[in-house]
């Protein structure tokens, strides 16, 4: 990875955002952080005086994106990679959940790391050259019962990437999809939003998902750290993927979706074609 990149990544006072955020300070790059208040600020810069800046901003916040994009611009450099992190899930059976809640999750999940990309976009279209990597989950592309608000805003944000990608490309720039499995990060505990239980019926397929998962807590099998470490080789690579899952559990639940999918469609595949228009 080349020397000295100017990383901004959003969300870094925990979980990835952070992991990363260290990790590529300590390979010398310099690194923007978005934080929500001024102790995170402090905190944050107090990791590498003069390598390691904050800003305040909430991703939900559109009029101030542009704006703060281009004091880092200005004040502290051109930005090499944008690093769409910030992020919460939200666990709660559909028909229990209001659609506040839904909007709320797709506001952070989707609209914030759109507008991030499309403040960095100009300046990275002009220097023709740019990196977007996009937090996904394997929750944008396996479901399960529980998430559906969140699985929706990842499956979102995987299929806002790829479409990115083949926009940028001839500018330069790359986009990455990044889905990581279940990692030792606030995700299932802290940071989890849950809509109460009111429903009854729901109980014998959804009580025990919900304790399972709070359980794990803690416990994943995923280490942040080596995530990270993953993520700066694909930020110094000459061609980086379009889609990258962390975790060994991603890629053997994520496999085993495309599987049934495959299967699924075969099974289904003279009806599938019946309906073009006969020749």
């Amino acid at each position: 990875m080349a020397a000295n990149k100017l990383i901004l990544i959003t969300g870094v006072s925990s979980g990835f955002g952070r992991a990363l955020a260290q990790a590529a300070l300590a390979a010398g790059h310099r690194v923007v952080g978005t934080v929500r208040n001024d102790a995170a600020r402090q905190a944050f810069e107090a990791l590498a005086p003069g390598q390691a800046w904050a800003r305040l901003l909430d991703v939900t916040d559109d009029a101030a994106i542009d704006g703060v994009v281009a004091s880092i611009e200005a004040d502290v450099g051109p930005i090499d990679v944008l690093v769409n992190n910030a992020g919460y899930g939200h666990e709660g059976i559909l028909e229990e959940s209001p659609l506040s809640d839904m909007r709320r999750q797709f506001d952070v999940n989707v609209f914030g790391p759109v507008a991030m990309i499309k403040a960095v976009l100009p300046f990275m279209r002009a220097r023709r050259q740019g990196h977007i990597l996009n937090i996904t989950s394997m929750g944008g592309y396996i479901t399960m019962p529980g998430i559906a608000y969140y699985c929706g805003s990842k499956f979102a944000l995987e299929g806002i990437s790829a479409a990115l990608a083949q926009e940028v490309q001839p500018f330069g720039i790359h986009v990455t999809a990044v889905a990581p499995g279940s990692f030792r990060t606030d995700w299932a505990g802290r940071s989890m939003q849950r809509a109460p239980r009111t429903i009854a019926d729901y109980d014998a397929l959804f009580d025990p998902v919900r304790q399972a998962r709070e359980a794990k807590s803690g416990q994943q099998l995923g280490d942040p750290a080596k995530a990270a470490r993953v993520m700066l080789a694909v930020i110094g690579a000459d061609q980086p993927p379009t889609h990258l899952l962390l975790g060994s559990d991603a890629l053997r639940l994520v496999r085993g979706k495309l599987c049934a999918l495959g299967a699924t469609f075969d099974a289904w595949e003279n009806a599938t074609v019946s309906t073009d228009i006969s020749a």
